[in-house]
């Protein structure tokens, strides 16, 4: 049947103004479309202080009272019997009954100028910490991973939402038309829990998705490259037709996604001659690479193993690998660099997931290359407008998990998800060095500063010169906003510089 009949048919009085409004909808894209390298998010435009973001994201979240939090009464509790008042009313995901108080497993020392308290497994953390803003104080409402996961980087626990790259990807565009404003890089052998949810547009339009780069040997993204047979002047001509199909298509039925798909062929286009270049690592000086731990050509057996946390390697460079292509990408105009690295959930009641062995080897494998991310930033000047973001979706609890052993014995330390209080860190453009917000005496409760999901996300999109609370997308009859309906959200002005 022709479009044009099928749209003959459905001219009811109500599609008629359905169809209207799809119109000054095409109208509106098509003005986006056209202004893609800045954006739309004018209608909250303020100062920046930051061009982009790097956001290194540990799925499964890691325990701050092993990495960050010196607490020596815990110490002093350790194997103790959990008070209950700190168990009665609160909802845990897997601790039964009374669970023994945990101390921190490793050993602490302050660090640099300012004196931070840093577990003996972040080495390379500590030689930069001078530059680094720790936030001891965050917490969150959510205490399972998705849920988590989903409102750190969407704002709101279910499924739908745009991620935040996505948001900030809309509101400024990229700096570089031939490359997308929103990557993701990922590692540690799985994706987050929440799946690639965690990177999409929701109601946004699609084109302001995130797009995922491979590192397992294979093209860097799924389906750029021509088919055999097909050179580029042929898929020229084939995207010229398409487009004129799309157009056509467009122009009788009216679905502004429509528009956008003549948008994302197009940037794969041109994405064909740029990924190879900036994704290429050999191109990078071999002192750059020891600077991160990095290898090129590099694929770990982990990425395709059934269960990767039983083959992890403390040497394995690719996070590493990871942390030099988001500085390639950011360096050419990357809005958004979202890193993803999974294996951070030791709850000890497995192999593979406890404290006391697969913290020190998931620690080997990032921090030489996030210290070697923020030293080669700083030397290139670009630290000082590329914002940094370290952290899980929560942290982990003083006591241990005792839903499968009872006792604290080696290979099977873990704890359980802790929402209430944990430990996240900013560097970069707009940031203030130091510590901000703290916890009790062992790291259960905020005692200042309280810092919500929210508040970061305000911060965030602050730095990057967006009114957090102006900046949002119509959708549905709402003004929908990354921070959420309210005004919860505020600006972190304490780690402000």
């Amino acid at each position: 049947m022709k479009l044009t009949f099928e749209r003959a048919l459905a001219q009811t009085r109500r599609h008629f103004f359905g169809q209207a409004g799809l119109g000054f909808g095409a109208m509106a894209l098509n003005q986006l479309l056209a202004s893609e390298r800045s954006g739309d998010g004018h209608q909250a435009r303020i100062a920046a202080r930051a061009k982009s973001v790097i956001y290194l994201h540990m799925a499964g979240s890691p325990s701050q009272v092993d990495l960050f939090e010196n607490k020596p009464a815990l110490t002093k509790f350790h194997g103790q019997n959990c008070p209950a008042e700190y168990l009665e009313g609160k909802r845990f995901a897997f601790i039964k009954g009374t669970p023994k108080m945990m101390g921190p497993v490793f050993d602490y020392h302050r660090h640099g100028e300012s004196g931070q308290w840093l577990s003996e497994l972040l080495p390379g953390l500590a030689s930069v910490i001078d530059d680094v803003c720790v936030i001891r104080s965050m917490h969150t409402d959510q205490f399972n991973h998705s849920p988590a996961q989903l409102l750190l980087q969407t704002g709101n626990p279910l499924l739908g939402y745009p991620a935040m790259g996505s948001w900030i990807n809309y509101g400024l565009g990229t700096a570089n038309d031939n490359l997308p404003g929103f990557v993701v890089l990922a590692s540690g052998g799985k994706t987050p829990s929440a799946g690639k949810s965690l990177w999409g547009s929701g109601f946004l339009p699609t084109l302001y998705q995130g797009v995922q780069c491979r590192t397992d040997g294979g093209d860097p993204i799924l389906y750029l490259s021509d088919p055999k047979g097909m050179n580029r002047e042929a898929r020229r001509r084939t995207l010229d037709a398409l487009r004129e199909l799309n157009e056509y298509q467009h122009e009788h039925v009216g679905d502004p996604e429509t528009l956008t798909r003549i948008s994302q062929y197009e940037l794969a286009y041109r994405m064909q001659m740029s990924v190879p270049e900036v994704m290429d690592l050999r191109r990078e000086p071999q002192h750059v690479l020891d600077l991160y731990g990095a290898k090129p050509g590099y694929v770990s057996e982990v990425e395709t193993a059934a269960d990767p946390r039983r083959l992890y390697k403390g040497d394995d460079p690719t996070f590493a690998n990871n942390c030099v292509l988001a500085r390639r990408l950011v360096e050419n105009g990357v809005r958004f660099v979202q890193l993803y690295d999974w294996g951070w959930d030791h709850h000890g009641s497995s192999p593979g997931e406890s404290i006391d062995e697969t913290l020190p080897i998931k620690c080997q494998q990032v921090d030489r290359a996030i210290a070697g991310l923020i030293q080669d930033l700083k030397q290139r000047g670009l630290l000082d407008e590329t914002l940094i973001v370290w952290g899980g979706e929560f942290g982990r609890t003083p006591m241990m998990q005792n839903n499968v052993n009872s006792t604290l014995k080696p290979g099977f330390y873990g704890r359980d998800h802790h929402p209430h209080a944990f430990t996240m860190w900013m560097a970069g453009a707009g940031i203030k060095p130091g510590s901000y917000g703290e916890t009790d005496e062992i790291g259960y409760h905020i005692g200042e500063n309280p810092v919500g999901i929210r508040d970061l996300q305000a911060t965030i999109l602050h730095l990057l010169g967006l009114d957090p609370h102006r900046f949002h997308f119509s959708y549905q009859g709402l003004n929908q906003r990354l921070i959420g309906p309210t005004d919860e959200g505020k600006v972190i002005e304490g780690i402000l510089s």
